[in-house]
């Protein structure tokens, strides 16, 4: 017991310290400077305490007196609570019967309507049909903002109101318009976007519906009201005559149009997006150059050899109307070996010759073995470049899908470059290898059948 007095002794000690330094911190300074012993100190609480208790009750009696007040005010609300039901009542029959009225109003502008309703609804789906079309044709450039009237026209239709007479006589007049400016060749100026971003007022010819094209013949392309410079251009032939149609002031010129029109442009786009050659051989990569490289070299090997050959044979053609051996020709030197050993039996001179002829013939078949082997070897490059390309794309096609065909189509395309480089080495190589060997052996032929008639010549002699 006496240790629960001892805390609470402590806890009061510390609640009225801590009260002082509160009451400290409120207190005037002149009673802060009285307040010098536990006493005045005690004085100075209670004092507190007496004033917090007078305001405590000036607030509950400012609030009994609120509380009479609110009540008269509850009373106000529930009054002007039932005035507003009442009055939301007569709107509610008002409003039934406007509702009403306008039903019969439409009934009866239905019928008054009659056959104009099959009209209006002509006009209507006539109205959106244009609006499509003026929203990708060419004429838009040379008369804009029609789509705006016709939306509001669209937009007019589909409430109760009537189309004015003029509205209807415009709506005829622009699909008029229309079927003529789509058979004109007009120049006008407009604004055109070029490859670098920039925005010019230019002057065009507008082919119809079909094409726009610049003074210069650049081709243009159409979207979302707007020209721009197509950033590759069609065959030099089309821009050419492109700029002839533009600097034309009558008559006919040729021109290549675009008939799926420049919005679409499937057909252009398709001109534009064909590879050049060029781009075609590149498209073959590493194994492409690889197939290049060497086919150049074969028709090189192939040039010389064809070069040396001809001019061995003239020389061979000479040596066979002269009547003394000449050794600048293989025939020269066969023939030089009888002249040295003309006493030799036939036997022995048939031996020489031999050997003299199996000089010969390894310089005249020299890199022909070369070019036979190149062009068996570049098909089966052009295969393995193809092999490699496809395994490419089927790894494209196991990481982001077959979603676009195009795609597909365009890696196996690549693949195939190879193969078609490898034919492209092959065959010339092959042709090249058959003129050479054939004109190396119609020399060797020649000298065989010439040192054969020196030996049964030398056979004749003997016997």
């Amino acid at each position: 017991m006496k240790k629960i007095m001892m805390q609470l002794s402590a806890v009061l000690s510390a609640f009225l310290l801590a009260s002082t330094l509160s009451v400290s911190v409120v207190l005037p300074a002149q009673a802060q400077d009285e307040a010098k012993s536990l006493d005045e100190l005690l004085s100075l609480v209670r004092k507190g305490k007496i004033r917090e208790s007078r305001e405590d009750r000036q607030r509950v009696a400012r609030f009994m007196a609120d509380k009479k007040q609110q009540a008269s005010e509850v009373t106000k609300a529930k009054q002007t609570r039932t005035q507003e039901e009442q009055r939301s009542a007569r709107l509610e029959k008002t409003f039934e019967a406007n509702k009403e009225k306008i039903a019969t109003k439409r009934e009866a502008l239905k019928q008054a309507k009659g056959e104009l309703t099959e009209l209006f609804g002509h006009i209507n789906s006539t109205a959106g049909d244009m609006r499509e079309n003026f929203n990708t044709s060419l004429t838009s450039i040379q008369f804009p903002n029609r789509e705006q009237f016709l939306t509001d026209l669209i937009e007019k239709l589909k409430g109760d109101a009537l189309p004015t007479i003029a509205e209807i006589e415009q709506v005829w007049f622009d699909l008029q318009r229309e079927m003529i400016a789509s058979g004109q060749v007009v120049e006008v100026s407009a604004n055109v976007s070029t490859t670098g971003g920039e925005e010019e007022k230019r002057d065009i010819v507008r082919v119809g519906t079909y094409n726009a094209v610049t003074t210069d013949g650049q081709y243009l392309r159409y979207s979302d009201s707007k020209l721009s410079v197509l950033p590759r251009q069609p065959e030099k032939k089309y821009t050419e005559w492109a700029a002839q149609l533009a600097s034309l002031d009558s008559g006919a010129a040729r021109f290549g149009v675009d008939p799926t029109g420049p919005t679409g442009g499937s057909l252009l786009s398709a001109f534009i997006n064909t590879p050049t050659l060029a781009e075609r051989w590149h498209q073959g990569r590493q194994v492409g150059y690889v197939i290049s490289a060497v086919g150049v070299f074969a028709i090189l090997i192939a040039i010389w050899r064809f070069i040396v050959l001809g001019v061995t044979g003239m020389k061979v053609s000479s040596q066979l109307k002269s009547d003394g051996a000449n050794s600048n020709n293989p025939l020269g030197r066969v023939l030089a070996v009888y002249e040295e050993n003309p006493d030799l039996d036939t036997e022995t001179l048939e031996l020489k010759l031999n050997e003299a002829v199996l000089k010969e013939i390894p310089k005249l078949e020299s890199s022909l073995t070369l070019i036979k082997i190149i062009a068996a070897v570049a098909p089966l490059l052009g295969l393995l470049g193809t092999v490699t390309g496809m395994i490419i794309t089927f790894q494209s096609i196991t990481i982001f899908g077959a979603g676009d065909p195009k795609t597909m189509a365009g890696g196996i395309s690549s693949a195939l470059v190879t193969t078609v480089l490898g034919l492209v080495v092959a065959i010339p190589t092959l042709l090249a290898h058959t003129v050479v060997n054939g004109r190396a052996k119609r020399i060797i032929h020649v000298i065989e059948e010439q040192a054969a008639g020196i030996i049964a010549r030398n056979s004749e002699a003997r016997h």
